[in-house]
């Protein structure tokens, strides 16, 4: 009886497998789809957005070629260099201010702690391009809103409150023993000292999360990008170069240079995934656990 008992309970276990197995297959398949899509189109010979079969009938890296090229009209190589020193800096500070503000709200004890707190949790509720007008008017006023200052205002705008997404460093933050840090108080370490030498080097997993959210916000925006470049066509971000080549007079000629830029833009974002994971992995097996 208890044979059969455990011969059916396997047969169970084997087919709920089997069919979860399917079902992330599908989802797969269906995920992979509208990648391998855009690749294909951006090796596409035929030019415009309406073609009769799905997969090309001649491949070239004429795609490739022409965004970095033809410039005149619209210049890519420009844009991706903005993209790149914009997102870079908005990265290195937006890190510090969440790593900073997740560990004082952590570890420090002070009056209108819970407030501030909450006030953070109920001011993320609300998208950030709500106060977009506002703050490019306020951009204006101060003298970044033309010429090179845009890059500045683009940075500015990115990581000015970045501090404002602590929760989930803090929870982490919360989880490393606070036995440590008074441990390195009796010897003699500052709060300064404790943070950058002991919570930092354990915290590898939440960094590594930082600096992904941190990065991709700025790479991949382009409503802030969009409202304070206006028409300084040579301080673009490549999202609203990609937007322009889907516009009714460069969309015939531009379709496959946008698939193209597409499949571009999101390599430095697989690099920065592919270098950091390794990181994470090590993070996550030398982490504190408490």
């Amino acid at each position: 009886m208890k044979k059969q008992n455990t011969a059916s309970a396997k047969s169970k276990r084997f087919i709920t497998n089997t069919i979860v197995h399917v079902i992330l297959a599908v989802l797969a398949v269906i995920w992979v789809i509208p990648i391998a899509w855009i690749i294909m189109i951006s090796f596409r010979g035929e030019s415009g957005q309406y073609i009769s079969t799905l997969i090309p009938k001649t491949f070239t890296l004429n795609n490739y070629k022409k965004l970095f090229t033809d410039t005149q009209i619209l210049n890519f190589p420009q844009m991706f260099i903005n993209t790149l020193i914009i997102s870079i800096f908005s990265c290195a500070i937006s890190t510090f201010f969440v790593l900073s503000v997740s560990y004082c709200m952590s570890r420090m004890r002070f009056k209108m702690r819970k407030p501030m707190m909450n006030i953070a949790l109920v001011l993320g509720m609300f998208p950030g391009f709500m106060s977009m007008i506002a703050v490019y008017y306020i951009l204006k006023s101060v003298g970044l809103s033309e010429g090179a200052m845009i890059r500045v205002a683009l940075v500015l705008v990115y990581s000015g409150g970045a501090g404002l997404g602590f929760y989930i460093a803090k929870g982490f933050f919360d989880t490393i023993p606070k036995s440590i840090d008074e441990a390195a108080y009796l010897d003699g370490a500052t709060r300064f000292q404790v943070f950058t030498k002991i919570t930092i080097p354990l915290s590898k997993p939440i960094i590594v999360y930082t600096i992904l959210q941190a990065f991709m916000a700025p790479w991949l925006d382009f409503i802030f990008a969009k409202v304070i470049c206006r028409a300084n066509a040579k301080y673009y971000t490549v999202s609203i170069g990609l937007w322009n080549m889907l516009e009714k007079e460069y969309v015939n000629s531009w379709f496959n240079c946008f698939a193209a830029g597409a499949v571009l833009i999101s390599i430095p974002i697989v690099i920065l995934f592919m270098s950091m994971q390794k990181c994470y992995q090590e993070g996550v097996s030398g982490a504190v656990k408490g």
